[in-house]
């Protein structure tokens, strides 16, 4: 099998370049095409010889997946069926707003999380995407070059998936990558404790986390991982950060009718997040097959939010978008390329 080009740092591509009886440089003019040219192949790395690039072809796979499908929202939301591992298959969401294009990213094929509101932790775990496979949700779609954001939030838990996670980061926001700033970047966890703390540490990216409840037994029933790993312990560890800068954390909170959603919640919420720098998302529950839970109504989340507000914490209503080809939060379910249903081929 052959090993994969897509997500090597430019001093791994300088050895690859050498074992391939090219110049040391020619590992820099490799991740050039990688990441700023995006290529489709390597025979267009046209300033690398044509004996090197065979070379490297006899010994080395580009590693990208294309979309098998693409399915539009009548709101101009773009949902993208990837290929991935072996058999299974994942979505990326590329959002449309004005002069913005943010790309939402699965990290995981399923989820081992099993969040009860979720259709992703519904179908269990898969496996962890490669790097490759994370970043061809990058360079695989129409957008590509017109991106200005991506949010770590489509299927899978991102800081369980963390090694290659924090090497995709890498290569957005260095020079020989993507060159993005860290500003443009968002990871959304439940909050791995274990690998929280080397995120926080090692990147300048914005974080948002998923909480839900202020409750430690009513968010338990909503997430098990509250069992592992208690909100209480997650904010302790973000209030050693600063976040008052341009850094920012968020904390997503969906609002599920007669459950989360009363004053009780929102009065515990504001003594949770007291003195932290912090704006709360309040997230229409988008409705699953085969769940009791229902969404808030309207009034009930302006009210919630009118609250928070008044309390001195930065509070919004999260736009729905894509919710009609099923690329809202909480609903990727990442069909199976052999039942694509009603997702057109590329």
């Amino acid at each position: 099998m052959k090993e994969t080009l897509l997500g090597k740092t430019p001093s791994e591509l300088k050895e690859i370049a050498q074992k391939a009886g090219l110049p040391p440089f020619a590992g820099n003019q490799i991740a050039r095409w990688l990441y700023q040219g995006k290529v489709k192949d390597i025979q267009s790395m046209t300033n690398v010889s044509k004996a090197g690039r065979e070379k490297l072809e006899a010994d080395y796979d580009l590693g990208l997946a294309m979309p098998s499908g693409c399915q539009v929202s009548s709101d101009g939301t773009k949902k993208y069926l990837f290929p991935v591992l072996k058999g299974e298959a994942v979505e990326a969401v590329m959002i449309p707003d004005e002069d913005r294009r943010t790309l939402c990213i699965s990290s995981q094929a399923g989820c081992k999380m099993g969040c009860k509101f979720c259709m992703t932790g519904r179908q269990g775990f898969h496996g962890n995407l490669t790097v490759a496979e994370i970043l061809s949700q990058f360079i695989g779609i129409d957008e590509s070059d017109d991106l200005t954001n991506a949010v770590f939030m489509g299927m899978g838990e991102p800081l369980d998936n963390v090694d290659n996670v924090l090497r995709i980061i890498e290569i957005l926001t260095s020079d020989w990558g993507f060159g993005w700033s860290p500003k443009r970047i968002t990871l959304s966890t439940i909050g791995v404790l274990p690998n929280l703390r080397r995120f926080l540490d090692s990147t300048r990216c914005h974080l948002a986390v998923s909480l839900h409840s202020p409750f430690p037994d009513e968010r338990a029933g909503l997430m098990p991982v509250q069992k592992a790993w208690p909100f209480e312990e997650v904010i302790d560890l973000i209030r050693e950060y600063d976040f008052s800068g341009q850094r920012r954390v968020s904390f997503e909170y969906t609002m599920f009718a007669g459950v989360n959603d009363d004053k009780r919640h929102a009065d515990a919420l504001i003594r949770l997040l007291k003195g932290l720098e912090c704006r709360v998302n309040l997230i229409r529950f988008h409705k699953i097959p085969d769940s009791p839970l229902e969404t808030s109504p309207m009034v009930v989340m302006e009210s919630f939010r009118d609250r928070l507000s008044n309390h001195g914490i930065t509070c919004t209503i999260r736009a729905s978008r894509g919710e009609d080809i099923l690329a809202a939060c909480g609903m990727l379910a990442g069909e199976h390329r052999k039942n694509p249903g009603p997702f057109k081929k590329e």
